[in-house]
């Protein structure tokens, strides 16, 4: 009996969608074909592919009154926020717009004896190992650039979103990409390991957890395969004195709860000026307090189920811990009696916090957050880099310099100022720490989809 990876909806704990994943002999031979395929795909011109990746991103756009609420019966977004397709039109028509900027050769020089230049030639087959929290922008992230660099893809999705890939496979090929160009795929892990391990793949972009991370890199230890992680995330806001004090609320409560608190760049800790604090905290009281907890489906619904009752469990078990150390929990039980104790998990804001604790420390990735208040800029900075990640770090002020000032000692990959939990595809997405190496979007995009090939040539 073949094995077969399911999705179980967070809505009600039914099977929602279940498929056969792939042989290691089938895999090898969708790899094969990916190779063969590519030769052929990158001959076409630049023009031409970029204007079938874009038609393959309306078509999933043409699709979305049903990708909405499939993701809500996948994940538990609620249908009220109308899906990805927004964020994911964005960041791929940025990299389409860019792509001959990006993939441009390098001129050297040029005189009477010697013509010099530097090319970026596609890495051959691309694996894009996608997660579940965005699912669609997080795969359109290197699925746009890879193809449009002239690379092929196999896109492999998280079991809890596993239509996604289906989905955005049937959406490219009706528009005519071939379907051994971009290739949606369902492995075990075992089978994704040893692929790797055989050098079947120029490069590999992987975004999950610090521990798939790691499994990746054992997989590719010695096959010298380029590698993209973006892994874990403790993301800080830091609220300075001088702040707006309304935007900032509103900006990093909603940074930290939306989606469940199931944000790669989400808000997992804030530190506030003293002079602030108790203002602060009152706000974000009465904001978290006014969320509608329920099913995703219902366009009442503010705040869905986590996407599995084992990610409740953590973020329960952080809570509770830090409570039981002398954290102090803000919000009254009592107003999310949809609370299961199952995926359905009521949102929290926890005061008295240290760094002790694991919710200050840890990934949560749950609709949870610690406020902390400091008294100057060297304590907010101590603090945001007392963190074995960096993805991004929010700075609430007036005073620009200040924030670059603060930025520049940051060990994040993102800097914000006055906004948070957000991806500019005109930037580089990229993380430092345990959250992982590379970058996605903007033109280091397409040097890391890439690799350099120079051209020294001696007129005869």
């Amino acid at each position: 009996m073949s094995k077969t990876v399911k999705c179980i909806s967070p809505i009600d704990g039914s099977l929602y969608a279940e498929r056969p994943v792939l042989s290691p002999e089938e895999a090898k031979a969708a790899v094969a074909r990916a190779r063969t395929a590519q030769a052929e795909w990158a001959k076409r011109p630049l023009k031409e592919r970029v204007e079938l990746v874009m038609a393959g991103v309306k078509a999933v756009g043409d699709m979305n009154e049903e990708i909405v609420p499939e993701i809500a019966h996948q994940m538990g977004r609620p249908v009220r926020y109308g899906g990805e397709f927004g964020g994911f039109n964005e960041r791929a028509s940025h990299m389409a717009a860019i792509a001959e900027e990006g993939l441009a050769d390098i001129e050297v020089g040029e005189d009477e004896q010697f013509k010099r230049y530097i090319k970026r030639v596609p890495h051959g087959v691309v694996l894009v190992v996608a997660p579940w929290n965005y699912p669609y922008m997080t795969a359109i992230n290197t699925v746009a650039p890879a193809l449009i660099a002239g690379n092929t893809v196999l896109l492999k999705h998280a079991s809890q979103t596993l239509l996604v890939g289906e989905r955005m496979a049937k959406a490219f090929h009706s528009v005519g990409v071939p379907e051994d160009v971009f290739q949606n795929v369902f492995l075990d892990h075992d089978t994704t390991s040893d692929l790797i391990a055989a050098k079947s793949f120029g490069f590999v972009n992987f975004t999950g957890s610090v521990g798939g991370g790691k499994a990746m890199e054992h997989a590719a230890a010695g096959t010298f395969t380029g590698i993209g992680l973006e892994l874990g995330g403790k993301d800080p806001g830091y609220v300075r004195a001088d702040a707006n004090l309304d935007a900032a609320v509103d900006t990093l409560i909603d940074g930290a709860m939306f989606n469940s608190g199931q944000c790669c760049c989400g808000i997992e800790r804030i530190y506030v000026h003293e002079s602030l604090f108790d203002a602060f905290v009152e706000k974000a009281v009465a904001i978290v307090s006014d969320y509608k907890l329920g099913n995703p489906l219902d366009e009442a619904t503010t705040l869905g189920p986590m996407a599995h009752a084992r990610f409740a469990a953590e973020v329960r078990a952080q809570t509770e811990e830090a409570i039981a150390a002398g954290a102090t929990p803000l919000i009254d039980p009592a107003l999310f009696p949809e609370d299961d104790g199952g995926a359905y998990l009521m949102p929290q804001i926890l005061t008295n916090v240290t760094h002790d604790m694991h919710v200050m420390r840890d990934e949560s990735f749950g609709p949870v957050v610690g406020i902390m208040p400091v008294k100057d800029d060297a304590e907010a900075i101590a603090l945001m880099n007392d963190s074995d990640f960096g993805l991004t770090a929010s700075i609430w002020t007036q005073d620009i310099d200040a924030a670059q000032t603060i930025g520049d000692q940051l060990e994040t990959g993102t800097v914000f100022m006055n906004r948070a939990d957000y991806l500019d595809p005109g930037l580089c997405w990229t993380g430092c720490k345990d959250t992982g190496r590379g970058g996605g979007l903007s033109v280091i995009g397409y040097h890391n989809l890439t690799r350099p090939k120079s051209y020294h040539l001696k007129k005869a």
